[in-house]
């Protein structure tokens, strides 16, 4: 049996929605917590998860890397295959150091990725992704997109991940991935 077909040899879709051949969210040119450049291309033959949101997020932000977690250890051996990226939309408080610690607080491979603020706005728009700074008393909070998004090992924006996805689906979709790239 093909990965992704039944045993009739039929396409079974993806349990994420797939995307593939958007004409969007081809790359990203960020710095990492450690101040070097990182781009897409730094990930070629792995997976790519990426997420946008803030350190201070309540609930959609821990949430979504609680689930990458979740997916590392469905993948075992295969978890060094899928890097799990976290694009802050808040970096005017989200120092590197604040994001690398909060990143490797879920796991140790997480990258956190931040860019001055025009930088941001135009990543986030490649990937169609919605932000705002919603104030809150004194300070403030962000509304933010909740969608996560999977590159194969070619680079290729595939999937489109929905908050409410759970880990064994989104775990079972990049296996697919990894078993269908050459």
């Amino acid at each position: 049996v093909l990965a992704g077909c039944d045993r009739t040899g039929q396409k079974v879709p993806f349990q994420s929605i797939d995307i593939s051949g958007a004409e969007w969210g081809r790359d990203f040119r960020l710095q990492g917590t450690d101040g070097q450049p990182v781009q897409l291309a730094d990930f070629r033959g792995r997976c790519v998860l990426l997420f946008f949101g803030f350190t201070q997020c309540p609930d959609v932000c821990p949430t979504a890397l609680a689930r990458a977690v979740e997916v590392m250890k469905l993948l075992g051996p295969q978890a060094g295959q899928l890097q799990v990226v976290f694009v802050t939309v808040d970096p005017e408080r989200d120092t590197p150091a604040l994001l690398a610690e909060y990143t490797r607080a879920f796991h140790p491979s997480f990258l956190g990725l931040h860019a001055d603020l025009e930088t941001t706005a135009a990543t986030a728009r490649e990937f169609k992704v919605f932000y705002k700074k919603v104030p809150t008393g004194s300070s403030y909070t962000m509304d933010h997109t909740a969608t996560s998004y999977v590159f194969d090992p070619t680079g290729r924006l595939r999937l489109a991940v929905r908050h409410e996805q759970d880990a064994a689906s989104l775990a079972a979709d990049i296996t697919r991935l990894l078993k269908e790239s050459p």
